[in-house]
């Protein structure tokens, strides 16, 4: 048991090595306790009144060898320590690591546990004297107003915590890594690649009726099968000039009489290696993939095979720049996916990880424009198309859908309403290959194709001051979305007029500012007074927490509103924070701790949507925090707490009650 050294009751039976123990740790206190602190990490930086306050409100405890000092068990941590003399040891508890270490071994001048007694909740680790040791207890309370008055102090506790976000970054990229290595190696299941449930027709179907069906679907080969679904045969479209055109047969020979039959098949829990060896050896592009029944099941193609393996950037790049269709920009999308979901197993982190997969999306919007401006001339007309939201601030996850609007000049011989409508029948067309692509359709109407978003400079100048003018909540809701605008296409120049317009016009609007900042606290994290967190803010999801609607949308919303006031050009959050720290009153320390934890959050965003979301849809951003293991749990509390810290930020600059 430990041993308080500065316990000044008499005890009825006098322990004469207790009493020993005693006088020798008052002694250290009373002499010894500055010039120890002095020799190590933060103390050597910190003020003498900061280290005179340590030295009046920290007690010296003594632990025999072998004994606990602080676990789990002991409840929320009341005490901050630091080791005087002697070893401890830090072990984790329970059998799943949440650290990069299962067993460390700290000394002298080390302490212990800042990340629980920052959060005021139990140890993750059991902390034992692996020999006699002295430690300086410092009470819960005391910690938190030294971490308030000393700066130093509180910059070495932040780069704790910075260093768990690191931790934690890294534990979730071993998680994608391992994902990866079972998506991406030739050793993956059939049941798991190509198309599933492909279609198929009976062997008696008309020819013409097999080729309809693969050509409204878009498909090079149909399965032919028997009433229980087990294949029968395969028709491709290489089949059709040797077997029906040359042939010169008519269009109602039932397919049975040109199929390939008995088409090479495998069983689901065979291998793509198995299904590649499979192709080389009998010269075939497909192979059916079947159930334990014999059920036909799944196809895979040559493609398929291919996009087992790496997929570089200047592939795609290439692939995108070159495409003549929708249906190849279409692969090329998914070839962006697949190549974000490598990097994220690569150890790219969040912010270049969003800013990578906005710049290919830029490069697929742009495809898609310009295959449609073959079709819509605007030769002679200076016109830039303008993406908002997310993509506006390079911000896009795996889960986006479309924020897009045009800004045109209307020159001196042409009608300016004839002129809209040509901008909007190019825009829906736009629309529409851009949902085929993969980008969903907005649900608010937020695309070049609503008149409302196809305006000229002077339209769109005069709608941004009314909405500064009159910060209604519409308005509000608008510049959200609005005001974080980037040009993908055309003349830039128009929007950088457009952003010079919108910055002045806020700047000199304080009452605008304060509507804004308003606007940005009515939702706060989700930090709960008796529970880590609050779960239950989404009719429909209990128990779930929605990452973007009450944590990044925190970040994006005060660091937009400093923007503006500042005259910060660039839209992205992570810049805007940067560049607008001086406004903030905040060091590079308190500015990079405030990033860390968007950054965090970021990445659990992905993390999700992409092993969390089903094949072929879009994942959301709902978490549940009981499925969070013991690090993320802690980390993703510590980012709702840099939410909160830049909302009290924000809150104290512009006086909202």
């Amino acid at each position: 048991m430990p041993k308080n050294m500065t316990d000044k009751q008499e005890e009825s039976t006098i322990d004469p090595i207790g009493e020993q123990l005693r006088d020798e740790g008052r002694r250290r206190v009373a002499g010894n306790t500055q010039a120890f602190l002095k020799k190590h990490a933060p103390f050597d930086k910190m003020s003498a009144a900061a280290l005179q306050t340590f030295g009046d409100k920290a007690q010296i405890v003594f632990y025999p060898a072998g004994s606990e000092i602080v676990g789990p068990a002991a409840g929320n941590v009341r005490f901050f320590y630091l080791i005087e003399s002697g070893k401890v040891q830090a072990r984790q508890a329970g059998e799943v690591a949440v650290t990069e270490y299962s067993i460390l071994t700290l000394g002298v001048g080390e302490s212990f546990p800042i990340g629980a007694v920052t959060a005021g909740r139990p140890s993750t680790n059991v902390y034992t004297a692996l020999e006699d040791t002295f430690c300086y207890q410092l009470p819960a309370e005391d910690f938190l107003g030294l971490m308030a008055s000393s700066p130093e102090f509180n910059l070495f506790c932040t780069q704790y915590i910075a260093s768990l976000l690191n931790q934690s970054r890294s534990q979730l990229q071993q998680q994608f890594a391992q994902k990866a290595s079972e998506q991406q190696t030739l050793n993956s299941p059939l049941s798991g690649i190509g198309a599933r449930n492909p279609l198929a027709v009976r062997p008696e179907t008309p020819l013409r009726e097999a080729l309809e069906i693969m050509s409204r679907a878009g498909i090079g080969s149909i399965i032919v099968s028997d009433g229980e679904n087990k294949p029968l045969g395969i028709f491709t479209r290489g089949d059709l000039l040797d077997r029906v055109v040359l042939a010169d047969l008519p269009l109602d020979t039932p397919i049975s009489q040109v199929m390939s039959a008995e088409p090479f098949a495998l069983g689901e829990q065979a291998t793509a290696y198995d299904a590649m060896l499979s192709m080389a050896t009998h010269g075939i592009r497909h192979v059916l993939v079947t159930d334990p029944a014999g059920r036909l099941s799944g196809i895979v193609s040559e493609r398929d095979l291919f996009a087992l393996q790496r997929i570089g950037l200047s592939q795609i790049r290439q692939a995108i720049e070159t495409a003549t269709d929708i249906g190849a920009l279409r692969r090329s999308a998914a070839d962006v996916r697949q190549l974000s979901f490598n990097m994220l197993a690569q150890g790219i982190g969040a912010e270049q990880l969003t800013q990578f997969i906005s710049a290919l999306n830029d490069a697929l919007t742009r495809r898609v424009i310009q295959i449609n401006l073959d079709r819509h001339d605007f030769a002679g007309i200076d016109w830039t198309w303008l993406a908002f939201g997310s993509e506006g601030r390079d911000e896009q996850t795996f889960s986006t859908d479309q924020d897009n609007g045009i800004l045109f000049t209307v020159p001196a011989n042409e009608d300016q309403a004839a002129l809209k409508e040509r901008f909007l029948s190019f825009a829906l067309a736009v629309n529409k290959d851009l949902d085929a692509v993969g980008f969903p359709l907005c649900k608010g109407n937020i695309m070049a194709s609503n008149p409302q978003w196809c305006l000229t400079l002077d339209e769109w100048k005069a709608r941004f001051s009314e909405w500064i003018r009159q910060p209604e909540p519409v308005a509000l809701l608008n510049a959200t979305i609005f005001f974080d605008f980037r040009p993908l296409y055309g003349k830039s120049e128009l929007a950088d007029s457009l952003r010079r317009h919108l910055l002045a016009q806020a700047a000199a609007s304080p009452i605008f500012l304060r509507a804004m900042a308003r606007n940005a606290l009515d939702v706060g994290p989700p930090l709960g007074k008796i529970r880590d967190f609050i779960t239950d803010l989404e009719p429909g999801h209990p128990g779930k927490i929605d990452l973007k609607k009450y944590g990044s949308r925190i970040f994006v919303d005060v660091a937009r509103i400093y923007a503006l006031a500042a005259g910060v050009h660039n839209t992205n959050t992570l810049q805007r924070l940067r560049l607008a720290s001086q406004r903030l009153s905040s060091g590079a320390e308190d500015v990079n701790a405030v990033l860390d934890g968007l950054n965090f959050i970021q990445l659990l965003r992905l993390q999700h949507q992409h092993l969390e979301g089903e094949p072929g849809r879009q994942g959301d951003n709902l978490i549940d925090p009981e499925k969070l293991n013991g690090l993320d749990r802690r980390i993703l509390k510590e980012s709702f707490r840099q939410a909160r810290k830049i909302q009290s930020r924000l809150k104290l600059d512009y006086q909202v009650q």
